[in-house]
């Protein structure tokens, strides 16, 4: 199973920024899309946004567009998450996922994650 770790995750402000990262490590595989979850406490773990394997479809949450861009390196096995204009609602532990299928919203249609890295944003 591939081995997602994410990073970049801390406090920040209302409006301000942060860049999360995850990078594959071990074994990996040719034609995985990657994701990013997030999971709030008490609340169930929600989709934000995914990408395809070559960087060419994307898709994301409603309540994240406009403000949150994904992207990946495919050569370093690297996607990211860039947060903009961060808002107290954003506070969840984010997750790195990877999958078969970019299209997938639900928690099951992702194989692997990453343990995951803590946004707190302030108000």
């Amino acid at each position: 199973q591939v081995q997602l770790v994410e990073s970049g995750g801390g406090l920040v402000q209302a409006g301000g920024s942060l860049r999360l990262s995850c990078a594959a490590s071990g074994r990996t595989f040719s034609r995985a899309a990657m994701g990013w979850f997030r999971q709030a406490p008490g609340k169930e773990r929600e989709f934000v946004a995914s990408i395809s394997w070559r960087g060419t479809t994307t898709y994301y949450q409603d309540s994240v567009k406009g403000r949150f861009t994904i992207s990946r390196e495919y050569a370093k096995n690297q996607v990211y998450l860039q947060m903009n204009s961060l808002k107290p609602e954003d506070t969840a532990v984010y997750y790195c996922t990877a999958g078969p299928v970019v299209g997938g919203t639900t928690p099951t249609s992702w194989d692997s994650w990453g343990q995951g890295t803590q946004v707190t944003v302030s108000s």
